[in-house]
C-alpha cells in the first residue's frame, strides 16, 4: 500500500522534489522538505520557516506531515514503555521502548495484525487487518517522546515486515539515507519468519541487519506451530542465506564503512518442545554453514496456549551447549513483563473495549 497522497512523512527525496514541482515550487524545496521532515522532525508545515509563506500555504493545502502522538502508554517497573498508536484508518498498533543503560531500543510494528498465524503469538491470533504505510512506521519513531535517546530500532513488533516490504523499505531508507535521518543501517534489524520473495528482495536492497524467527530446527516440527514453514522451509531459508555475506560481530564492533550485516536466529525456548540437547545438535547442523548468532528468548505465557517456557537453568544450559560448540548464543533479557505478556496484548484489549 502506498502512502496516502496527503502525507509527507515516508516520501523519498525524489518524491518530495516531485511534490514541490507539482505545486509550482523550485526543485530545491524537495531537499528542504527532507531536512525538515527527517533531520529536524517538525510536526507541522508552519514550522518549515525557511520556506516562503506562499510555499507553506500551497503545501498545507495538499499535505500534512503525518505525525500523531501516542493515544496510550504503559510503563513497566524496569523502565520499558509500551505505546499505543491509532492509525489514520482507525486501527491500533503497539510500539515498545526498551532502555538499557546507554542503549535504548525501539521495537516497531509493520502491520495491523499478522497473516503468519504462529500459534504462540498474540498478534497472529488477531489475524491480518491492514498494512502500515511508511508514514505509520516512521511515526512510531519520530513521535516517540524518547526519540532522541534511541540507539537501535528493531522491526519485531506486530506483523511480518517482509509481508509489507514496500513500506518497510521506504521507512528504512528514510531512516538511513543521507537525505533522511542518516542512521547507520547496522543499528536497524528487521525480523522475519522467512518469506521467500521478500527475503531475496530485502537481502538485495537493504543493508540493515536480519533476524530469522526460527524457534525449531526441524522442519516437520516447526511446521506444527509456524504455518509459514509450509511455504518456505527453514532448510530453503538457510540455503538462500548461504548466498550472502554476514558478520558475527555486534553492531558496536563493526568497522566504519563495513558492508556486512549481522544475521541472528531468534529461538523461543519451549519446555519439552525444542529445548533438549538433541534439538541443540539439530540447530548446530542446520546453521553450521552460516556466520550467525542465536538469540534465545524466554516464552511468556499468553492466554489459551498449550506452550510453557523452559526454566532459567534450561536456558543457560542451552546457551552454553551451543556456544561451546561454535555458535555464539545469547539469552535475551526479559523486559516489561509486568505491562504485557506478549506483543499484541494491548491492541487486543483496546479493540475489545471499543467493540463492547
Amino acid at each position: 500500500m502506498d502512502n496516502k497522497p496527503n502525507t509527507l512523512l515516508g516520501l523519498s527525496l525524489d518524491e518530495l522534489t516531485q511534490a514541490a514541482l507539482n505545486l509550482g515550487l523550485p526543485k530545491f524545496v524537495g531537499k528542504q522538505l527532507a531536512d525538515w521532515l527527517y533531520k529536524k522532525q517538525v510536526r507541522s508545515i508552519e514550522q518549515m520557516t525557511n520556506l516562503s509563506k506562499e510555499a507553506r500555504r500551497r503545501l498545507a493545502e495538499r499535505y500534512q506531515i503525518g505525525i500523531s502522538t501516542p493515544v496510550e502508554s504503559v510503563e513497566s517497573k524496569d523502565g520499558t514503555i509500551k505505546y499505543l498508536y491509532r492509525t489514520v484508518e482507525g486501527h491500533y498498533i503497539e510500539t515498545v521502548f526498551i532502555p538499557d543503560g546507554e542503549r535504548a531500543t525501539l521495537c516497531v510494528s509493520s502491520q495491523v495484525g499478522c497473516k503468519m498465524a504462529c500459534h504462540f503469538c498474540m498478534t497472529g491470533r488477531q489475524g491480518f487487518m491492514a498494512q502500515l504505510t511508511a508514514a505509520d512506521i516512521l511515526n512510531q519513531i519520530y513521535s516517540l517522546p524518547e526519540c532522541s535517546r534511541l540507539t537501535n530500532i528493531v522491526f519485531m513488533g506486530q506483523g511480518e515486515p517482509l509481508d509489507n516490504l514496500d513500506n518497510v523499505l521506504r521507512a528504512t531508507t528514510a531512516l538511513t539515507a543521507p537525505w533522511g535521518w542518516a542512521w547507520s543501517p547496522k543499528r536497524i534489524t528487521v525480523s522475519t519468519v522467512g518469506l521467500a520473495k521478500g527475503l531475496v528482495r530485502f537481502l538485495d536492497e537493504s543493508p540493515c541487519s536480519l533476524a530469522i524467527s526460527l524457534h525449531h530446527p526441524i522442519a516437520a516440527e516447526r511446521n506444527k506451530f509456524m504455518p509459514a514453514e509450509r511455504a518456505f522451509s527453514i532448510e530453503d531459508i538457510v540455503a538462500l542465506l548461504r548466498q550472502y555475506d554476514f558478520c558475527r560481530k555486534t553492531n558496536d564492533d563493526y568497522p566504519e564503512g563495513a558492508k556486512q550485516r549481522r544475521l541472528t536466529f531468534e529461538y523461543i525456548v519451549f519446555r519439552g518442545l525444542n529445548d533438549s540437547d538433541a534439538h541443540a545438535d539439530a540447530l548446530l547442523r542446520l546453521l553450521a554453514p552460516l556466520d550467525c548468532r542465536i538469540n534465545l528468548i524466554r516464552f511468556h505465557q499468553i492466554p489459551d496456549t498449550p506452550f510453557n517456557g523452559t526454566d532459567d537453568a534450561g536456558m543457560v544450559h542451552l546457551r552454553d551447549y551451543l556456544t561451546r560448540r561454535g555458535i555464539t548464543t545469547t539469552i535475551r533479557a526479559s523486559r516489561g513483563q509486568d505491562i504485557y505478556a506478549a506483543c499484541g496484548m494491548l491492541t487486543t484489549k483496546k479493540m475489545m473495549e471499543e467493540r463492547a
